[in-house]
């Protein structure tokens, strides 16, 4: 579905709207004491009242102003719109994090047109960061964001959340093959790292098992601050799996060459 630029600066008001509002059902659970369940998994999944909370009320908001439009999540049963438009959500990306009292987590709004998605927010309400993407750039509390010229992965800052994300050894042997030849490796961010990128301050993510409402913000952002996001063949990253993100399209293609040599 093509939208028209007023219809994207609509949406972008929206999805900023949203933003407040899963900030404000949020910030009074973070660094205090709350109960955490495990929803299962190879790792410890936890979610907090402060997850649900904060998925409730956007899709309240999304229902009220736009009901015909869709919805996925991580917290609730994904809702088909008729439209053809689909807002994409996490509510808390990086729970681990924020249960720890780091301030490396965010809210993902995405707006999906159906083919892909053209708007992205990632809010950090604690340090007070709204990193916005869309089809015409991408915005740090209204300041543009550039990526950072990186043409060689031996001069590239690389980060993943955690070696436990990937989801077998195959993978994590590609991976370290990389992490071996950076200049430097940091571990953890989640959603904060590729804002980073997008920051022009990281050049490379790398990272697995993740689902689409893990990566669908992230993308216009990378996009509009001149980056790549491809899962690691270079095909479409929007539905999560194994992603590689990388502020210089050069520096990209050569991760995509060696991580998807690696894969075969």
């Amino acid at each position: 579905m093509s939208l028209s630029t007023d219809q994207l600066n609509e949406y972008r008001r929206f999805a900023e709207t949203l933003a407040d509002a899963a900030a404000k059902a949020i910030m009074p659970y973070f660094r205090a004491p709350l109960p955490v369940q495990d929803k299962g998994g190879k790792l410890f999944d936890p979610v907090t009242e402060a997850d649900k909370a904060a998925e409730r009320v956007m899709r309240e908001l999304i229902l009220e102003h736009y009901p015909t439009h869709g919805v996925v999540g991580e917290e609730e049963d994904n809702v088909a719109g008729s439209s053809g438009l689909t807002w994409v959500l996490d509510p808390i990306d990086g729970t681990r994090a924020f249960i720890t009292g780091m301030p490396l987590w965010g809210t993902l709004i995405a707006l999906n047109d159906g083919n892909r998605p053209v708007l992205g927010v990632m809010n950090q309400p604690y340090t007070g960061e709204r990193f916005v993407g869309a089809p015409e750039g991408a915005w740090c509390n209204g300041q543009a964001l550039k990526t950072r010229a990186c043409a060689s992965i031996a001069s590239a800052r690389l980060m993943c959340t955690s070696p436990q994300i990937f989801d077998n050894e195959q993978q994590l042997a590609a991976f370290n093959a990389v992490a071996e030849q950076v200049q430097l490796l940091r571990y953890g961010g989640d959603c904060y790292a590729y804002c980073m990128l997008a920051s022009g301050h990281v050049d490379a993510v790398i990272e697995a098992g993740l689902q689409t409402y893990d990566v669908q913000a992230l993308i216009p952002i990378i996009e509009g601050a001149g980056g790549v996001m491809t899962a690691w063949d270079g095909g479409d990253a929007q539905h999560g799996g194994p992603v590689v993100a990388a502020g210089d399209p050069v520096l990209h293609a050569q991760l995509v060459a060696q991580l998807s040599a690696a894969m075969r």
